[in-house]
């Protein structure tokens, strides 16, 4: 049986990880059928839709993996709801560890990530989105080298829909995560604007695409699955690729990658 990960308390003090490190927080929910990509439902079932946001899961925490193995940062799964611990004791890495997600609205459960990943003793962070199983290793490992930068910083990872990936601070910045318009395509344009408010610098990392619906699994299937040529810069996802090619052999590419007509 595989050990549940620890369990961070963000009323117990900051003295719960080693000093200097960058928290890579992954913002993710149990991942049960009908409460997780329920808009790729169809072509997905629910169950099927489960099964790969655990695909997912194991690939943005492997590749996270791959940077908090360096020594500089430490990967945590940011989870809700309370009580689901167990749920990824079979997902995640065993050095990565957990932080219960606080607040309602989207907005207010990243603020609290940021302010109890700080607030731990955390040295910076960066919230992920578990959306986005092929963004590149060196993507985070670049995150994660500029917030051991002196000075303070904002780091984000925008998304071709208008949204981000990947957030990453030094400090404790509220207004970053105020009166943006959640799930829409202004989320990193007015993220940027409350960063210029601030006036605190910022770093842009590679664009990168999340996966929510038809035409974005499309692209997923596009880039594992298709002739990938001369563009390897993507994560490979062994686990996402692993799912998507046994729903292929078992049914075929209509259901989830038609072919484009020409």
């Amino acid at each position: 049986m595989n050990p549940v990960h620890r369990v961070l308390d963000s009323n117990a003090g900051s003295a719960q990880v080693a000093p200097g490190l960058c928290a890579l927080g992954v913002m993710t929910k149990a991942p049960r059928p009908g409460r997780v990509k329920t808009r790729l439902t169809p072509p997905l079932t629910s169950e099927e839709a489960a099964a790969l946001n655990v695909c997912f899961l194991r690939d943005t925490t492997a590749a996270l993996a791959l940077t908090a193995g360096q020594g500089s940062a430490q990967g945590i799964g940011v989870y809700t709801p309370r009580g689901e611990e167990s749920a990824y004791a079979s997902i995640l890495p065993p050095e990565f560890a957990l932080l219960p997600q606080r607040g309602d609205g989207f907005g207010e459960r990243l603020t609290f990530a940021a302010t109890d990943l700080l607030g731990v003793g955390f040295a910076s962070l960066c919230l992920i989105d578990s959306d986005s199983p092929t963004v590149p290793a060196s993507a985070y490992a670049r995150a994660v080298e500029l917030l051991a930068q002196p000075g303070d910083r904002i780091v984000l990872g925008p998304s071709p829909d208008g949204g981000y990936y990947l957030i990453g601070l030094k400090e404790m910045h509220h207004r970053v995560f105020e009166e943006i318009e959640w799930s829409t395509e202004r989320v990193a344009e007015q993220t940027i604007e409350r960063v210029r408010e601030l006036g605190v610098e910022f770093e842009l990392l590679p664009t990168w695409y999340d996966v929510y619906d038809r035409a974005t699994l499309r692209r997923l299937c596009d880039e594992l699955l298709g002739e990938r040529g001369a563009d390897t810069s993507g994560y490979e996802a062994p686990a996402t690729r692993c799912f998507l090619e046994s729903v292929v052999a078992r049914e075929g590419r209509g259901r989830i990658w038609p072919r484009i007509q020409d």
